[in-house]
């Protein structure tokens, strides 16, 4: 528990579908329960409401090979996780009137000035490319709506994607924006939300607005205010003997040891290629820390991260009602998405659907990491595990352990 908090005294649900009480024993048992299904190796959850910390439960293990626990200080891959905190870094820059949401790309990255998009297929049978209708915007960028590719697919735009191999690790940013740039769009800017780099272009533009390496800018400006001190792209060699190891969850139900050279690639040592979309590791309390500042309106035991309109910004949804192809969005719930963040825009509409409040905001990583920022009920809670591919019951599990089977939000959403 973290010196002076004090956690609040094991309660049930209260009146279902309008509010509720943190119940540790519930909590403690479905984290048991992932564990003894062999769904994860090891899981930590940690929950913070109205202020203080209400739950903390760390079980099973980091390393089983080594008989390692899961503890509070062990460090995880938190992969997309990464991207709010690329967010925040990039609005901090916003505030200070570097850029418009609404400026073409290309202003400050020139190299994306003419996207192309495909027109059909000639008689070749080759893709016939155009340029796109508008320019990819700032905006886009932070919603995933430029049109980007991210990896795998069938279209000739996501081929063109695998073949230019923008995010190998031995690029760097800069080499990164050259080859995405001369990749066509999988869609006309703006029409679609699609999951993708564009986090890394974030992180491109972070270091062309400032002329600082991304990495430096994040550390002097996000993570050193925060106190986020065992977070980062570059922790020390010693930090490897506290990493949890990551499991692939196979179809025979077992789990078995991701190969240690892709578990560390991200960061033992660190490569050339910081990713704006991936890459950070940290231990559970220093994202609590992040969620937090979110939670309090951009600030954090007196550091000023972003102002309390800019955080409403991120958190309200950015995606135009004409926007009707989400991908898997949402399998997310009722959700739109924000700058970075996906938003829940209404209650639960099953009961198959994850318990979450109107107006909450939160985002997940690869191998089933979580976090959410509840401020209607003033709650953020971390969620840490190393399975995958992400495993959507665990998500489910956690979160119904927080708030109990029941719970539709605050009466009235």
């Amino acid at each position: 528990m973290i010196a002076g908090a004090t956690p609040a005294p094991a309660q049930t649900s209260v009146e279902p579908g309008t509010s509720f009480r943190i119940d540790k024993a519930r909590i403690d048992k479905a984290l048991a329960e992932m564990v003894s299904s062999n769904r994860a190796a090891g899981v930590s959850a940690l929950v913070w409401k109205d202020g203080r910390e209400v739950y903390f439960h760390a079980t099973g293990l980091a390393d089983r090979e080594a008989n390692r626990p899961m503890r509070r200080d062990t460090l995880v891959q938190i992969y997309s996780m990464t991207k709010p905190v690329t967010g925040v870094a990039l609005m901090q820059l916003w505030e200070q009137g570097k850029f418009g949401l609404d400026d073409p790309l290309s202003r400050y990255l020139p190299e994306f000035a003419t996207m192309l998009v495909q027109d059909g297929t000639g008689a070749d049978g080759q893709p016939l490319w155009r340029p796109a209708s508008r320019p990819v915007t700032v905006r886009d960028i932070l919603r995933h709506t430029a049109g980007f590719a991210y990896g795998g697919g069938d279209t000739a735009a996501e081929k063109a994607f695998a073949d230019a191999e923008p995010l190998a690790l031995t690029n760097t940013l800069t080499e990164f924006g050259h080859r995405i740039s001369h990749v066509p769009l999988i869609f006309e800017p703006g029409t679609q939300w699609r999951y993708s780099a564009a986090v890394d272009v974030q992180a491109l533009l972070v270091e062309r607005l400032t002329g600082e390496k991304f990495e430096d800018y994040v550390q002097a400006h996000v993570l050193k205010p925060l106190g986020m001190t065992q977070t980062g792209w570059s922790p020390p060699p010693e930090y490897l003997q506290r990493l949890a190891a990551t499991y692939i969850l196979g179809k025979d139900g077992k789990l078995v040891r991701e190969d240690d050279k892709a578990m560390h690639a991200f960061n033992f040592p660190k490569p050339a290629m910081t990713m704006g979309g991936a890459g950070l590791v940290a231990p559970i309390d220093d994202y609590m820390r992040f969620a937090r500042m979110l939670v309090n309106s951009g600030t954090l035991d007196g550091a000023r991260i972003l102002k309390p309109s800019t955080v409403r910004l991120m958190s309200t949804n950015q995606l135009d009602a004409r926007v009707t192809e989400k991908q898997w969005l949402p399998s997310k719930g009722n959700v739109g998405f924000g700058i970075d963040f996906a938003v829940r825009i209404g209650r639960p509409v099953n009961g198959e659907e994850n318990r979450g409040a109107l107006g909450e905001f939160f985002w997940d990583g690869a191998a089933t990491t979580l976090f959410w920022v509840d401020p209607a009920n003033k709650l953020t809670a971390v969620f840490f595990v190393q399975t995958k591919p992400f495993q959507t019951s665990l998500v489910r599990d956690i979160r119904r352990a927080v708030y109990g089977g029941d719970y539709l939000g605050p009466a009235g959403d």
